[in-house]
């Protein structure tokens, strides 16, 4: 969003209007409808709980730059305010930006893992998850054959030299010795076939008329 564009910079108050838990934020915008309810982990997790429709907005105050907007907020959001009052859903201080304290990050994981525990004993949760679960595994074996899914498709794409030599330096050490998983074994060949075995075994198959290495 462009500056030129940004006529509205205010302070504002999201509350969940089943349990009552609230959240203040900032946000800066140029159109005062445009469906913003907040950014923070413990009230995105809310509103993924009980739906947007049961979250109301109030505009607490408006300002005449970022920079002002900035300074209220670490005024309104305070350590106390989020340590002491357990129906406050933010973790940080105000003006912290993504910068989230230890304290806060702990507590942040407590409450993911505590919505978790809860979702699991909604039935009708659990339910959905369990029917998008299966039906995604029926898309995995459309053929009869398990498809392999990737996160990134490298099909004709190739790697950077410089990337290739830093792949390289890396499995070189992580593959060395005992961790590399031919270590200890061999190749041998009869007759066209060829097998890996095992080095100490290697003298019984020369015996046997096969040959090491492979074609």
């Amino acid at each position: 969003m462009s500056k030129n564009k940004i006529k509205y910079h205010f302070l504002y108050k999201t509350t969940n209007l089943i349990n009552g838990k609230y959240y203040y934020g900032m946000h800066s915008t140029y159109k005062l409808d445009d469906g913003y309810l907040g950014s923070g982990k413990m009230l995105r997790y809310s509103i993924r709980k009980y739906g947007k429709e049961n979250f109301s907005i109030e505009i607490i105050e408006f300002f005449s730059s970022r920079e002002d907007l900035v300074d209220a907020e670490i005024k309104l959001i305070t350590e106390e305010m989020i340590i002491d009052d357990d129906l406050c859903m933010n973790l940080k201080k105000g003006g912290m930006g993504g910068i989230i304290s230890e304290e806060h990050q702990i507590r942040m994981k407590e409450g993911a893992s505590k919505w978790m525990t809860n979702q699991w004993k909604n039935e009708e949760w659990v339910k959905k998850i369990k029917c998008e679960t299966s039906i995604r595994n029926k898309k995995h074996y459309e053929d009869g054959i398990r498809k392999k899914n990737y996160f990134y498709d490298w099909t004709g794409k190739k790697l950077l030299e410089e990337t290739k030599i830093k792949i390289g330096k890396k499995n070189s050490i992580n593959q060395k010795g005992e961790k590399n998983s031919q270590f200890g074994t061999c190749w041998i060949t009869k007759e066209g076939e060829n097998k890996k075995i095992k080095k100490e075994l290697l003298e019984n198959y020369l015996n046997d008329g096969w040959i090491k290495g492979r074609k």
